[in-house]
Formats: structure tokens, C-alpha cells, sequence
């Protein structure tokens, strides 16, 4: 610590200040607190790359539909706690064209940004069968929705993927949910943090074991469409992105206006639940709530007690995007990533810069035909080079007979002549 330009007891200073007793378990929000205030007191700038957001501007047909609103004075009008018809309409319309699943209007519903969806399925989902009170969550995911399960006080149980991909996650999932304790399961695909996707085998996995064992899956679909590796973009024709409502009728999406539509100041996102859960009656939900059948309890009972609704105007504004992708004539898929490789080959913000790299990084790498890896640290160095083989100099070869790394080419020195071929380097 005593190495980098900042004095340790500066940052313990500051940390004391923000309450955290340990920077490296601290939320993604108190870290940035944390670290605004460094920057404050030293004057040191940091490249941020905590928030999950592209920073590119909001599009301008979201932009113009929301001014709109508020000139027509939706602001002095309460929201429906169940959406606008608009928005409602157009959600239905968009998972359609682009998850090529059906569900009505009414199982559609904004919701403050996805943070609110997940802490509101969550609350609901525990409590719709009295047996059924854990959340399954299968890592690598989004930390907060840990941290939303602990401030409810609901128990968890968690597993990393990394070692459990293709065929092998079928007997992962057998050995959690045996116990027939588990409410819902959560993952992310597209996945944040570690930009991997599920494959559409695994999501049939997923979708039979939640058919076998009544539980409900949560889809979280922050970085919806943003796998660029295929064309995903034109409404109701294929190739659609894979999803796990293809193979179960229990489920919950949550797709975010914050990153495909770069959207997330003014906090939307949409919460897609299937006809089935979304009718299903519940007794045991009259415990909490004056509704049993599970929707209306989810509308009524939770959201309402959250936040009375989303506001009025940016259900107007996501409805007009909606609009313009399912029409056709706003490609918000090709529209975000032309503008990120825009930002890419200016240099605007080295920290989304160096983001956006890392992405196409690993977008790059997983277009090779080697064993899919997941983990956010697995990197070049530790691809198999031919069929499964790992490469010389991989910590698995090591030891008596182990194939020696093949020694890198030396560079010459700027000004000096390349060093005739041949030659070898003195000890």
C-alpha cells in the first residue's frame, strides 16, 4: 500500500469516514462513495469501472417521448402501479420479437431499474409456498441481489459455474434442489461480470430442473442483446437470443434500460413474468398479502408498497423505444454498438475505453473452438491450444517431463539494429 501514491493512512481515513471496515467486501455503490472522496481529498483521479453502464448518450426517440410527457403534465399524475398501456403493449410486443416467447400485456410491468424487479421477486417468490423459502443463486452474478437477499433475510445458497458448464450443470442443480427448499434461482446471461453466456443446452438444463422441482428461475437480462457475436437485432426474425423461458413456464426476466438502451439515469427496466406463475394461485401468499394469485401480489402487494410505481414519464419514453425496435425503425442492437466502437477508436473516457476493450477481448476468445471458460480471470495464457491440450507452460503440465515454455522473441532496443538471426544471447 506504502507503494502507490496514496498514503495508507488516507485511505484508512476515509474509509473510517464512509463506515467501511473492510474496502475489499464493501457494495459497488459504497466503493464508489469511497473512492469519490479520495479523489477529493488527494486529487488524484481514478479510472472507474465499477458502474455497469456504456455512458453513451440516451437515444434521442426515448429522449423526445419523454419531454413530450411532461409537456402534456403526466408529472402532476400518479403511475399506474401496473404500467401504461403503451408500455405494457410494447413490452409484450418486444419480448415477441425478440425472445420469440408469448406473454399478454398484464404480465408486464415496469419496474425502477432491475435493482427493484429482483428485490421484489425476491420478496414475492419466498413466500408463495411456505416450504419453499431459499434462493438459489448461481454464480458468477450481480453482488447486490445477495445483498438485497440478506437486508430481507432470506437464506441463500450459492454455487460457481465456472466448474459446472455443459452436461455436469444438470447434476449441480439435481444435488441443490433435492432438498425441495428452493423458491426461485437466479443467473445472468449475458453475464455481469464475466461476459460469458449460457448455452442453449444449459438453459434447457436449467428449465427441466426447474420443471422437476416447481422452482421458479429468474432471468437477469441486464446486457440484454448485447452479445454481438450474432445479429440479433431485427424484430420476430431469427436468430433470437437464447433464453430459459423456451424450456420452462416458470420463470421471471428482468430486462434493463440502463445498458441497451443506455437509459439508466432515469431507472427502468421491465419485468416479464410467464402467463403461468403470473395467474397461478398461492395460498399460502395470504399470509403477507390480500391477493393469492401471484401476479397481483407481486403488482399490488410488493411493488406498491416499494415505490407506488415507476415514474410517470420514462414509461412513456422506454414505450417509444420499444415502439421504434419492434417496428423496425430504431436498431437499438446495431445503434449501441456502433456508438461503443465509436467511443472505442476515439478514446472518450479511458475507463470505458478500457472496459470496452476488455470486452472484445473476450468476445474474440470466445469465438475459439476451445473448452468454454468462465471464470472472470481465465485469460489467454491458460487456453488449450488443440483439442482440450492445454500449452506449454500451463500450471497443469508442470513437473518431471513437463513440456517447457517456449521462450519468447527478444525485442531489440529502440535505436539498435535487430539482433542478426542466430545469434544468441549471453547469459
Amino acid at each position: 500500500m506504502s507503494q502507490i501514491p496514496i498514503a495508507k493512512e488516507t485511505i484508512d481515513r476515509i474509509a473510517a469516514a464512509n463506515k467501511i471496515q473492510n474496502p475489499g467486501k464493501a457494495s459497488i455503490r459504497e466503493m464508489r462513495k469511497m473512492i469519490q472522496d479520495v479523489e477529493q481529498d488527494t486529487g488524484i483521479r481514478f479510472v472507474k469501472m465499477e458502474m455497469g453502464i456504456p455512458g453513451l448518450p440516451a437515444p434521442q426517440v426515448g429522449v423526445n417521448a419523454q419531454i413530450e410527457a411532461l409537456k402534456s403534465g403526466v408529472a402532476s399524475i400518479y403511475p399506474e402501479i401496473y404500467g401504461t398501456a403503451d408500455f405494457k403493449h410494447e413490452a409484450a410486443r418486444f419480448v415477441k420479437n425478440f425472445l420469440d416467447i408469448d406473454v399478454t400485456p398484464d404480465c408486464c410491468v415496469p419496474t425502477v431499474g432491475s435493482m427493484q424487479a429482483g428485490f421484489a421477486s425476491f420478496l414475492t417468490l419466498t413466500r408463495y409456498d411456505a416450504k419453499k423459502t431459499k434462493v438459489l443463486f448461481i454464480d458468477p452474478g450481480f453482488p447486490v441481489q445477495k445483498q438485497q437477499c440478506r437486508v430481507l433475510g432470506i437464506p441463500m445458497k450459492a454455487f460457481d459455474v465456472y466448474e459446472y458448464r455443459g452436461d455436469k450443470l444438470r447434476d449441480k442443480l439435481e444435488e441443490e434442489l433435492r432438498d425441495g427448499d428452493v423458491a426461485c434461482m437466479i443467473f445472468s446471461s449475458p453475464n455481469n461480470p464475466a461476459w460469458f453466456c449460457f448455452t442453449d443446452h444449459e438453459l434447457q438444463i436449467i428449465g427441466e430442473m426447474a420443471n422437476k422441482y416447481g422452482v421458479v428461475v429468474m432471468e437477469d437480462s441486464a446486457y440484454f442483446l448485447m452479445d454481438f457475436r450474432k445479429d440479433y437485432s431485427v424484430p420476430g426474425q431469427a436468430p433470437f437470443q437464447p433464453t430459459v423461458a423456451k424450456y420452462t413456464d416458470l420463470y421471471v426476466i428482468m430486462i434493463s434500460g440502463s445498458k441497451s438502451f443506455s437509459y439508466a439515469g432515469e431507472r427502468i427496466a421491465m419485468m416479464v413474468c410467464s402467463p403461468k406463475l403470473f395467474n397461478m394461485e398461492c395460498p399460502d401468499l395470504a399470509r403477507y398479502y390480500s391477493q393469492t394469485q401471484l401476479g397481483r401480489a407481486l403488482i399490488f402487494g410488493t411493488l406498491y408498497c416499494l415505490s407506488s410505481g415507476t415514474a410517470h414519464s420514462v414509461q412513456y419514453a422506454m414505450a417509444a423505444m420499444l415502439k421504434g425496435a419492434n417496428d423496425g425503425t430504431f436498431n437499438f442492437v446495431k445503434d449501441i454498438r456502433q456508438r461503443l466502437l465509436h467511443r472505442l477508436r476515439q478514446g472518450h473516457g479511458r475507463g470505458h475505453r478500457r472496459r470496452l476493450l476488455l470486452h472484445l477481448l473476450l468476445s474474440r476468445l470466445r469465438r475459439c473452438r476451445a473448452p468454454q471458460r468462465t471464470h472472470p480471470l481465465w485469460h489467454q495464457r491458460h487456453r488449450p491450444r488443440h483439442h482440450g491440450q492445454p500449452q506449454a507452460g500451463h500450471p497443469r503440465l508442470r513437473g518431471p517431463g513437463a513440456a517447457r515454455p517456449v521462450p519468447r522473441p527478444q525485442r531489440a532496443p529502440r535505436g539498435l539494429p535487430p539482433r542478426p538471426s542466430g545469434e544468441v544471447r549471453p547469459p
